[in-house]
């Protein structure tokens, strides 16, 4: 190699993760702990909240046919079979017929409530971790100025870059892991936000519907 001529030097994922010292290196591991439950509640909840949308487009009919014939006891059977929020809310008036209507309402409200908490199940948990995963690569900011500034005082004065690179490692990479964390964290929690929402809509279109029958003349 001709003398003077520049080597360009690459750096993989691993070597940065891994010249950022110890410090560096836990806060990056728990920045992956979170960065593994946001992803593992994610797809966890969108499974559950895709059964809970799925019901028969000729449910409400049957159901409207089976109260409109006095077959209470066949309507509470076939909401017992299908397994979602619509058909346990439609399931809470029908045992509740013969009562007013009043009453019929706020019995599926009440389960309504129930069900809601359900759907929202560890939702909170990406909420928390979108907001703390920057916090924690902060931390590991902070961290790594502090390392650097101590290497540079025990240098006696005399400014090198290789004595303060590991604690700008530190500064740096955890600083962006707990971004790119936060991020997944956040889009996968507004994601599961309005997936929600259009269950509880759901919920809430089937349920009025179901009252709207019941009010109906005979």
């Amino acid at each position: 190699m001709p003398e003077g001529e520049s080597v360009e030097k690459t750096l993989s994922i691993i070597e940065l993760i891994a010249s950022g010292g110890v410090a560096g290196q836990v806060i990056i591991a728990i920045l992956f702990l979170l960065l593994v439950a946001a992803i593992y509640i994610y797809f966890e909840r969108i499974f559950a909240i895709k059964a809970a949308s799925t019901i028969d487009a000729n449910f409400m009919n049957q159901i409207k046919d089976h109260v409109s014939h006095g077959k209470i006891e066949s309507a509470q059977q076939l909401c017992s079979q299908v397994n979602s929020p619509v058909s346990r809310l439609i399931g809470k008036g029908i045992s509740r017929i013969g009562k007013p209507l009043a009453d019929i309402n706020t019995a599926i409200e009440n389960a309504g409530r129930l069900e809601i908490y359900g759907l929202e199940k560890n939702v909170s948990v990406l909420a928390t971790i979108s907001g703390a995963a920057p916090m924690i690569g902060f931390l590991g900011t902070v961290v790594g100025m502090i390392l650097a500034i101590f290497e540079l005082a025990n240098a006696g004065g005399s400014i090198q870059m290789d004595v303060l690179a590991s604690g700008l490692y530190t500064a740096m990479t955890t600083t962006v892991a707990g971004l790119i964390v936060g991020i997944v964290a956040y889009m996968a929690y507004n994601h599961l936000v309005v997936k929600t929402d259009k269950v509880v809509y759901q919920m809430e279109a089937h349920s009025l519907e179901f009252l709207d029958h019941l009010n109906e003349p005979t």
